[in-house]
């Protein structure tokens, strides 16, 4: 459209226009802002929702006993014997021996670019054929056998030395093979530890009859696998003999009865022929209570964090007399005014929210119920964990938890650690109770997260319905856009209209004058 702005009125339409139609799109900033902050609300939903996934994920999983039957094992001497135990450990003191480790079995060729008499007399690469360190048969193979595999690898002289550690090397061989140019050594090593990992070689080649049969030349001395010069390493196994009684292992790791042991040296041999005078070292199990106080600690304090954060938000302050920037309200102000205008809105969109308070309360009565255990009704009390006093608190604090005792909080730190008593005392009352606990925070956050006609299954708030609003505040949006488009046109109309006219009367004037001589 072709707009005739001012030419013969001498009037700024343009600015004419937007001041017209300025008056309309004030009527239509409320539901750009309603818009806004519901953009932000749904942002800080999502944010708020993942923390407390988070929470319950970490709740679901200490709601099992096991959680709080961690066990530790202290090993006499840790240098010879590590040990991790698992959760059915047994408790007490246990007696270990250590009579040899497992050893990976190895090969170190002799130096192939040498003589008899120690002289270079070659230079071998990988891209030399094996008739060049002395193999001389059409059809030679070398049989490779790995726990009672056998695989069978050309060893001709045509054959290369690089295909023959890449055959080495292949998938299910059960070795790891290369070959130094700069030593003239092949270096040979089993993939796995023990006896039963090692390898051994011979030698084949084909007789007259087809058949493979043992070599009549000597290939693996040509090659520098056997022979004066080779260095070879058995594989072995570990052995240890624990409370009297032997174990064997391919590796230096055992699974035994819940304890992961791991073994590193030997112990020393005595003179006696029963091994009465062995050195023996002890391996002692007790319950973890360290590890189970950190993880009930770990549990306490992110509960603490996230009702804290819940409670801000709840009890934020109002933020009537605060609405969403427009861009010529923004460019007045630096980008630090900005921010703290739009974080005043930001924080009080969530207050007296009802799915905060929903969470809050899941979260919230649990902590406050007592639980029977073993014929007694316990609570959090009777662990030396609870909330401060309603002034020693700070501001929305005052639903955190603290547990007595704790060296890292300040406010009870001066406090008798009941907790920790327990666990070293009574580990088993703990374990139920805290277990009760969980069960019930996470039954009610499953009711919470359940599915409906307002939330998706495992959220937190009524995703859904806000997903609705913003379609609805959306639509309201463009649909005022394309009114304000059509105000903006009428007012165009009406002033082309005008400004046709006048230069109608001007055309008028000038002829008139003309006609008078004017």
């Amino acid at each position: 459209m072709i707009r005739l702005t001012g030419m013969n009125s001498g009037l700024d339409t343009d600015a004419m226009v937007k001041e017209l139609v300025n008056a309309y799109e004030k009527k239509g900033q409320k539901t750009k802002n309603n818009k806004t902050k519901h953009e932000w609300k749904q942002t800080i939903w999502a944010d708020l929702n993942k923390k407390i996934k988070s929470f319950n994920s970490k709740v679901k999983s200490m709601q099992y006993t096991s959680n709080y039957n961690q066990k530790k094992t202290v090993s006499s001497n840790e240098s010879k014997v590590s040990v991790i135990a698992g959760d059915n450990a047994v408790r007490g003191t246990q007696t270990i021996k250590v009579n040899s480790l497992a050893t990976t079995g190895y090969l170190t060729s002799k130096n192939v670019n040498l003589d008899a008499e120690g002289k270079t007399v070659r230079h071998i690469t990988a891209d030399s054929t094996l008739e060049e360190l002395g193999v001389t048969s059409k059809d030679g193979k070398v049989a490779i056998t790995v726990n009672g595999k056998t695989t069978y690898i050309d060893a001709n002289k045509d054959t290369k030395v690089s295909q023959f550690v890449k055959a080495l090397n292949a998938k299910d061989v059960g070795v790891d093979a290369s070959f130094d140019e700069k030593n003239g050594r092949f270096f040979i090593s089993a993939e796995n530890s023990g006896t039963a990992g090692d390898f051994s070689f011979a030698a084949l080649e084909k007789g007259e009859d087809g058949e493979y049969k043992a070599a009549t030349n000597d290939i693996l001395g040509a090659m520098g696998l056997s022979g004066e010069g080779v260095s070879r390493i058995q594989g072995t196994d570990a052995e240890i003999v624990l409370n009297g009684a032997t174990f064997t292992s391919s590796s230096n790791s055992f699974d035994i009865n819940g304890m992961a042991i791991t073994v590193k040296g030997l112990t020393a041999k005595g003179t006696s022929a029963d091994g009465s005078d062995d050195e023996v070292l002890s391996l002692t199990t007790e319950t973890d209570t360290e590890a189970i106080y950190k993880n009930i600690k770990g549990l306490i304090s992110e509960y603490s964090k996230l009702i804290n954060e819940l409670s801000k938000l709840y009890n934020a302050g109002t933020a009537r007399k605060f609405e969403p920037l427009t861009d010529e309200e923004k460019d007045a102000m630096t980008d630090d005014e900005v921010e703290k205008w739009e974080t005043k809105i930001k924080d009080s969109l969530l207050r007296r929210d009802e799915n905060v308070a929903a969470v809050m309360n899941a979260m919230k009565n649990p902590t406050l119920a007592s639980y029977e255990v073993n014929g007694k009704k316990l609570s959090l009390s009777d662990f030396g964990i609870g909330t401060l006093s309603y002034f020693a608190a700070g501001e929305n604090e005052k639903s955190a938890l603290h547990i007595n005792g704790d060296e890292d909080d300040e406010a009870v730190s001066g406090e008798t650690n009941k907790l920790k008593q327990m666990l070293s005392t009574d580990p088993d009352t703990v374990a139920k109770f805290f277990s009760k606990l969980m069960t019930d925070i996470s039954d009610k956050f499953n009711t919470l997260s359940t599915s409906s006609t307002r939330r998706s299954y495992g959220n937190f708030y009524d995703d859904k319905k806000v997903k609705e609003e913003m379609t609805s505040y959306e639509k309201k949006v463009s649909d005022f856009e394309v009114y304000l488009g059509r105000i903006e046109d009428k007012y165009y109309k009406q002033f082309t209209q005008m400004e046709k006219a006048m230069a109608k009367l001007n055309s008028t004037q000038t002829q008139l004058s003309n006609y008078f001589g004017m």
